[in-house]
């Protein structure tokens, strides 16, 4: 969600300590984790207000978000190189595959 690497969350540490001090610190972070919380609930209980009185069905809707999801281009990239075909699955024979004349010759001083 939030794009903070290890040295933003020292330097966070740092001036909360300094801000704060040693003793109010923790108090501090459990009042921050607490008021995050509850904005959390508080943001999700709107949304499901809403969902109510407006008749939706937001599990559909979240469906469509998540079918959408599967358009991203990493995940197009990746299906392109898995292999979806089950493993026992043989591939179909072909006229070439029937006839022994049209296979290449073999030449061992090839490899």
């Amino acid at each position: 969600m939030f794009d903070i690497g290890i040295g933003e969350i020292m330097i966070l540490a740092v001036l909360g300590l300094l801000i704060f001090g040693p003793e109010r610190l923790p108090k501090a972070a459990a009042d921050a984790g607490r008021l995050a919380r509850q904005l959390r609930e508080m943001a999700s209980g709107a949304k499901r207000d809403l969902a109510d009185s407006a008749g939706l069905d937001m599990s559909e809707a979240m469906e469509s978000v998540r079918s959408i999801g599967d358009l991203h281009p990493r995940k197009l990239a990746a299906g392109l190189f898995t292999d979806d075909e089950p493993a026992d699955a043989k591939p179909a024979k072909t006229e070439s595959d029937s006839s022994p004349a049209t296979r290449p010759v073999f030449d061992p001083d090839a490899t």
